[in-house]
């Protein structure tokens, strides 16, 4: 009888085992079911991969957290494209919003962060655009200045010893680079918002008092066709067409980047954030930035702004708004997501907790241009929701020769109006 008691105690041991590790294996599933999964919508193409890479350590440090991300930029039409993930309730958790007007259209979308630590740490006035009421509903992800940029090595091959500061200066430098068997300029137009944004821009910017320009535009008592800022700004569109690469429309931006840093085009428009690709194509690159002339009037100010802020969905659950947030705050707080931002991005970061070196000297150029107060604004976070995209698509219709001059002028009017009115 004793064997017999043993057995059925060695059988219910090893039952009892079996039933341990069965009820362990549902926990185990349980608990990855648990996993907070993070989607991140982000904007600049040129960090791609480095967002990625950051992600990854995020998540390493985080084992409860999933990231998924999706980056968009380039041609994409990335406004209709989020306001319809919006509008379906499938929206990302953190995507990013330009400010001013466009924060006012997305408001219902954009959760306060006011209370956020980060925000003790943010240099003066790079709030504004994201403050509705007095709250905070976004961080900013950097500080950017664009321009024209510039090769030394060819501008000294090409014997031109001074940074153009006018358009006909300009054009003599074009002359002087195509004589010596040099493509003055890479025109990648085939992204709208080179021409729609950061072109365009210049027209609002160099007027005398850009937010009252807007607003007079807004009030119906400025007309763009009537301006000649914007003619100017056509001036300068033609010059890098008649001195730029063949098939501008078909050129996209990393081919534009590419032609650029492998020295086959002696300058570009472009902004700092191009440090990581031309670091990584031509790491020996000796380049410069040199400000955007529109007409006679000499300029040597590059346009300098916070482009976009980091915002958290509104409409995502608690959770998931809980570490969205937690996310943003290592990213600027941690010393692995300072060195990412910084030594990775080629980010000039906002915030003063975070040093300010290996940025590269695009970022160099425009930390001194911000530091003396010499730039000028990017005033699209000003613009109409959904109108950049409008001007970019009229101008690549203007490239390519579908409209003139006249044509493209009263397009710009007619998209201002239009989505000036689908925002009353």
């Amino acid at each position: 009888m004793k064997k017999h008691y043993v057995t059925i105690g060695i059988i219910a041991i090893l039952l009892a085992g079996c039933q341990k590790e069965s009820d362990s294996k549902p926990q185990k599933e349980e608990k990855i079911e648990k996993k907070v999964v993070l989607d991140i919508r982000n904007p600049k193409v040129e960090i791609a991969s480095e967002f990625e890479e950051l992600a990854k350590v995020y998540e390493k440090e985080n084992p409860e957290i999933d990231i998924r991300i999706r980056t968009v930029g380039g041609a994409a039409d990335d406004y209709s494209d989020l306001k319809a993930e919006l509008a379906s309730g499938k929206g990302p958790d953190i995507f990013t919003n330009t400010g001013y007007g466009n924060a006012e259209t997305w408001r219902p979308y954009l959760e306060d962060l006011s209370k956020e630590q980060w925000v003790q740490e943010a240099y003066p006035g790079t709030l504004n655009a994201i403050k509705m009421d007095g709250n905070v509903y976004g961080m900013p992800m950097n500080l950017e200045g664009y321009g024209f940029i510039y090769n030394k090595q060819l501008f000294q091959r090409a014997g031109i010893e001074q940074v153009p500061k006018t358009l006909p200066q300009l054009e003599k430098a074009a002359v002087k680079l195509e004589q010596k068997g040099i493509t003055p300029f890479a025109t990648g137009y085939y992204e709208d918002w080179k021409l729609g944004v950061h072109l365009l821009n210049v027209a609002f910017a160099r007027q005398k008092d850009p937010d009252n320009f807007i607003k007079k535009l807004n009030a119906g008592e400025e007309q763009i066709p009537d301006n000649p800022l914007f003619q100017d700004v056509i001036d300068l569109l033609d010059v890098t067409l008649k001195y730029g690469n063949a098939d501008p429309l078909t050129t996209d931006y990393n081919m534009e980047v590419d032609l650029f840093a492998k020295g086959k085009a002696a300058m570009i428009l472009q902004g700092n954030w191009i440090q990581p690709m031309i670091d990584e194509r031509a790491p020996d690159l000796d380049v410069a930035f040199m400000p955007i002339p529109i007409n006679d009037e000499p300029t040597d100010q590059l346009v300098v702004s916070v482009p976009n802020y980091w915002v958290v969905n509104k409409e995502a659950d608690a959770r998931d708004k809980k570490e969205a947030k937690n996310f943003l705050n290592w990213m600027v707080s941690s010393e692995k997501g300072q060195t990412f931002i910084t030594e990775r991005f080629k980010f000039i970061p906002v915030f003063k907790n975070i040093k300010t070196e290996k940025l590269g000297p695009l970022a160099k150029e425009t930390i001194a241009a911000y530091k003396k107060g010499n730039t000028l604004d990017a005033n699209w976070s000003g613009f109409p929701a959904g109108v950049k995209e409008e001007f970019g698509s009229a101008m690549q219709m203007y490239v390519g020769k579908q409209l003139t001059r006249q044509q493209l002028l009263r397009e710009f009017q007619l998209s201002w109006d239009r989505a000036r009115k689908a925002q009353e």
